[in-house]
């Protein structure tokens, strides 16, 4: 299956300069130097974190050309932000810096996300990023590439964010393949909302990833990829994550595919959502069929997993596609540690099945 077209009539996404432009806010982020509580811990080391830039990162790490459009502030965070995003391989030129505004911070513990176990605490209100709308971001910078890949994070931070991204996905000539990370934060919405704004959103996109806990969590959904393809049937194609059970894949012409994740040695959680977006993306753009495109998530995923922090590298695109290739039975018993990514024998130091 070739790359699902957008709704608008198509033009020629070859002649287009990018083949990804991630739009969203990314942040400085604080890790702790050892467990404890925020209260206790004496020191942190400073990383970067954000949704969109995180899958602008891992895509312009393989080779793609990428750009991310945001807003910092005129302070050194946000100086850390662009060169960081910069050094990965992705186009800075397009992120605006407001001296009114500051860079969005966060700390965190080291404890898993979504559990009790861990401590997160944001200072983005009023952030750069936050002041983002139709008339503050250029709207032909952001549709510049064969796809533009947007989440529902951006759209809860401000009345202009969300106005910006029904502005992205509205149909109309030029408009790139959009590609939809629902990324239902029920914390980051100061009103009831959220929901119904995630879901008109994904309704409007061509490419829509969501967890089936979130869509129960967001809108009741139940029942699995097939309920949530009955309330989301516009998308071209919907990828549905099952956490450690794997996704399917529900293209709007083909049959649904279901790949089951690696078995992985976790590090931490942080980022595996955004690896698997950014390795299904990798696989889109190449024109792979849905297995592929599935399993290039999970690979991707994997390489999040096992890697302290937000942001890892990706597996180099032979080594992915061999792992990728391997027959179903040993898909099923291969298992990946921290590493894997930069051993060049990793299908028999890491990964051996």
């Amino acid at each position: 299956m070739t790359t699902p077209a957008p709704r608008h009539a198509p033009g020629d996404d070859g002649a287009r300069a990018l083949d990804v432009v991630a739009l969203g806010e990314s942040m400085v982020t604080f890790l702790p130097t050892r467990p404890g509580r925020l209260a206790d811990v004496p020191s942190f080391d400073r990383a970067i974190g954000g949704a969109e830039s995180n899958v602008a990162c891992m895509l312009a790490a393989a080779g793609h050309r990428v750009r991310w459009v945001s807003r910092v502030g005129t302070d050194g965070f946000g100086d850390h932000l662009v060169e960081t995003i910069g050094a990965h391989g992705v186009d800075v030129t397009r992120v605006q810096r407001d001296p009114d505004r500051p860079t969005g911070v966060y700390f965190r513990t080291a404890g898993e996300r979504g559990t009790d176990a861990h401590e997160v605490a944001y200072y983005r209100a009023g952030s750069a990023a936050s002041a983002m709308s139709p008339a503050t971001v250029d709207l032909a910078a952001a549709r510049a590439g064969r796809v533009l890949h947007l989440s529902g994070i951006t759209a809860a931070l401000s009345d202009g964010c969300r106005e910006l991204l029904h502005a992205l996905t509205a149909p109309g000539p030029g408009r790139p393949l959009v590609s939809f990370d629902v990324n239902h934060r029920p914390g980051l919405w100061r009103s009831p909302a959220g929901p119904g704004v995630l879901l008109e959103l994904a309704r409007a996109a061509d490419l829509v990833f969501v967890g089936e806990d979130e869509a129960e969590q967001a809108w009741g959904v139940t029942g699995g990829p097939r309920a949530i393809r009955a309330l989301l049937p516009e998308p071209a194609t919907l990828v549905v994550k099952h956490g450690e059970r794997g996704a399917t894949v529900l293209p709007d012409a083909a049959p649904a595919t279901s790949v089951p994740a690696l078995h992985v040695d976790v590090t931490a959680t942080t980022g595996a959502g955004d690896a698997f977006a950014a390795g299904f993306l990798h696989a889109t753009l190449r024109g792979l069929p849905p297995h592929a495109r599935l399993r290039h998530g999970h690979l991707w995923a994997a390489a999040a997993l096992t890697t302290p922090g937000d942001l890892a590298a990706p597996p180099s695109r032979a080594h992915a596609d061999r792992l990728a290739a391997v027959d179903d039975a040993a898909w099923g018993t291969l298992r990946l540690g921290p590493g894997w990514t930069h051993a060049e024998q990793a299908e028999e130091e890491g990964a051996t099945p």
